[in-house]
């Protein structure tokens, strides 16, 4: 069995209103739910992390960076391993992921050991 690299993104708006707390509960859950049925299928590997919108860029010659770029449109917003037969089967269990009702996307990609 393969591991593959989930990576969940959707597009930034600044103006977009926030959720209420129950929202986000409910979204909360929603995500909980689905690692949970990764998890009892044994395809969960790394449980959902999520990133901060700050960070740092490292270019060569040593120069750091402020990032990610304000100007991007589409935001990372975090990511699992997960364990597939296939990349094809890796995009199937994507297709629960609840960023996609929130007009997110989701990045497969196989993780090829070093």
């Amino acid at each position: 069995m393969k591991e593959f690299l989930l990576v969940f993104r959707r597009d930034f708006d600044s103006t977009e209103a926030q959720p209420s707390p129950e929202q986000f509960q409910a979204m909360m859950k929603n995500w909980q739910d689905w690692m949970g049925s990764l998890a009892a299928q044994n395809k969960l590997v790394s449980a959902g992390n999520r990133l901060a919108s700050e960070g740092k860029v490292v270019k060569p010659g040593n120069v750091v960076t402020d990032g990610p770029y304000v100007e991007l449109k589409e935001a990372v917003g975090g990511y699992t391993i997960i364990r597939a037969d296939s990349i094809e089967e890796a995009a199937e269990l994507a297709k629960g992921c609840p960023v996609l009702a929130i007009k997110g996307n989701v990045e497969v990609r196989t993780i090829i050991p070093m």
